[in-house]
């Protein structure tokens, strides 16, 4: 279903992980917001708001579960990945796609490096983040002539609820951040503000962000 307002003069960035809201000692802009939800798809939400007169689309296909190789995961858990990362996020832009072109707006999809760096367990998330990181430059190369700006933001290790969601382990979660000073929720939503309100003459095709105490895993060998 598609709620919709008219919102002008107002900013709207939302995530379906979080929802942000720019105080005004941090931004000129008022939050307001109506948002386009796949029924029965968890974790995922595309938030579509107005920034000055520019409709502007946050897609956030987020969903992990398990870590199993792939000879031992669950058949469930791929498909649930599946349908929330990549068939959301078909079925919701192309729904929104006829709003943004009309109107000139943006779409600004959150990707994952590990969509670009496999690590074991990764398998079907690494393979439907990849997905997704494509299917924006691909939006890219459609959108061409348009007006409309495409840019695939593709975070590392930012610490939200993401790991708990995915291990249903707290401790887990702990563990993994504990000490690495990764990125925030924040970090990422002023990323998002951040190119919304770039001139309309300007497109970041991509943008892959990291908490300094990360960087690329080497490569693994089996010794005999």
């Amino acid at each position: 279903h598609v709620q919709a307002f008219e919102a002008p003069q107002s900013c709207a960035i939302s995530w379906c992980t979080l929802t942000t809201e720019v105080s005004p000692s941090r931004s000129s802009f008022r939050l307001r917001m109506f948002n386009a939800a796949c029924t029965g798809v968890p974790h995922l939400s595309a938030d579509v708001g107005v920034v000055g007169e520019q409709p502007v689309d946050d897609l956030d296909a987020g969903l992990a579960q398990g870590l199993s190789p792939a000879h031992e995961a669950s058949l469930d858990d791929w498909q649930t990945m599946i349908d929330t990362n990549v068939t959301a996020m078909v079925v919701l832009t192309r729904k929104l796609l006829p709003v943004l072109i009309e109107r000139k707006g943006a779409i600004i999809a959150i990707g994952s490096v590990a969509g670009s760096y496999i690590y074991p367990g990764g398998n079907v998330y690494a393979g439907s983040k990849a997905f997704a990181n494509h299917f924006t430059l691909a939006l890219r190369a459609d959108l061409h002539g348009t007006g409309v700006r495409v840019t695939s933001i593709e975070p590392g290790m930012v610490e939200t609820e993401f790991t708990l969601v995915r291990t249903g382990s707290q401790e887990a979660s702990d563990d993994l951040y504990r000490g690495a000073n990764p990125m925030t929720g924040q970090d990422i939503a002023d990323t998002i503000l951040w190119i919304a309100q770039l001139p309309p003459h300007l497109n970041i095709n991509r943008l892959e962000l990291m908490p300094v105490s990360q960087s690329f895993a080497g490569f693994q060998v089996a010794r005999g």
